[in-house]
């Protein structure tokens, strides 16, 4: 039987100073060519041998190969140009420069085959890689070219898929969609946004996993989230879809918000990564605070179907804060499981 409250993260984690600035979405690098290619990987290094010393049990690349978890996937895409960037509204919150899709899309050659090749090379734990979900690569660009985001999202699913089986084929233990557009968009999830995820993640041999949350600690989500109101209840609106789908596991947002925590019980039958570090603020959280969030989840999940995770990814935070929250989650998972088999 394998060991209960496994603990893992949401995804990025903070880069080295010296591969891109600190505490910045979309960082340029500061390597070049081979120099550039030996960074990212002595990054991911760096990054597996924080969590295994945090206790952390499926590990991540933190993302260390990436400027942005969408963004660096459409870069390996025909049909999309980055030249001539318009401005859109992510996630009706922030304006931010896009690429625009000018044709049709098709993934020309593998993206993230060999990072994820490499990542299941230095480490004997289980290894999660991160996907971009069909719907939320959607709402990170601008569409000059489908004239309909349902169609734009079901061309990314096919080529999502396409991707996520060769990199299943490495060896990865599980494979996650991120899917924040999940939390803002509901009829659109509705209608087509868990069908064309599922098609993303259609024959996959590996655990999959979508992630929906508020977002990344910076200004303009931590601004929006002060307008939901006393208790956050989007994911009612996806929960009993996401419950009814083919998808192994769900990763939410639970530390300091305002979700009931109740609300995950409507994922029954599903493992829950049950998020348990704040991600939005840099004050680290102690061992019994994470703990406490755990306890709280395991009213509505089994034991062995609950992951203490992160609330989002934290490439905006300072690394040492990142490290410090990393092992508070290996330590509250601990002692948790501990309290567990006592």
């Amino acid at each position: 039987m394998k060991k209960p409250l496994r603990a893992t993260v949401a995804g990025s984690l903070p880069k080295p100073a010296w591969l891109a600035e600190p505490e910045a979405l979309w960082a340029a690098w500061k390597l070049e060519g081979p120099a550039l290619a030996e960074g990212k990987r002595d990054a991911v290094r760096l990054a597996l041998r924080d969590q295994e010393q945090a206790g952390i049990d499926i590990l991540s690349d933190g993302e260390q190969t990436r400027r942005h978890f969408v963004t660096t996937f459409i870069e390996g895409l025909d049909g999309v140009d980055f030249e001539h960037k318009r401005t859109v509204r992510i996630r009706n919150r922030y304006d931010a420069a896009v690429p625009v899709v000018v044709g049709p899309v098709a993934r020309r050659h593998p993206i993230y085959v060999e990072d994820a090749a490499f990542l299941r090379s230095q480490t004997t734990r289980q290894v999660k890689f991160t996907l971009p979900g069909p719907m939320t690569m959607v709402d990170t660009l601008h569409d000059a070219h489908y004239g309909s985001r349902e169609k734009l999202a079901w061309a990314f699913a096919e080529i999502l898929n396409e991707e996520a089986r060769a990199i299943a084929a490495t060896g990865v233990d599980t494979i996650q969609f991120d899917e924040p557009a999940f939390n803002v968009y509901f009829d659109e999830v509705r209608d087509w946004g868990v069908a064309a995820l599922e098609r993303a993640a259609e024959g996959l041999a590996c655990t999959t996993a979508v992630h929906i949350c508020y977002g990344y600690g910076i200004k303009a989500n931590i601004e929006w989230k002060k307008t939901l109101g006393s208790e956050w209840r989007q994911y009612e609106q996806t929960f009993p879809r996401l419950a009814a789908s083919r998808i192994d596991q769900v990763s939410l947002e639970c530390a300091h918000s305002h979700v009931p925590i109740d609300l995950i019980g409507l994922l029954e039958g599903k493992d829950v990564l049950v998020g348990a570090i704040d991600v939005a603020n840099e004050r680290v959280e102690t061992a019994e605070e994470v703990a406490e969030v755990i306890r709280s989840a395991l009213r509505f999940v089994p034991a062995d179907r609950l992951f203490p995770c992160t609330n989002c990814g934290m490439v905006p935070l300072p690394r040492g804060v990142a490290r410090g929250k990393l092992r508070a989650l290996g330590a509250g998972a601990a002692l948790v499981r501990g309290e567990l088999t006592s």
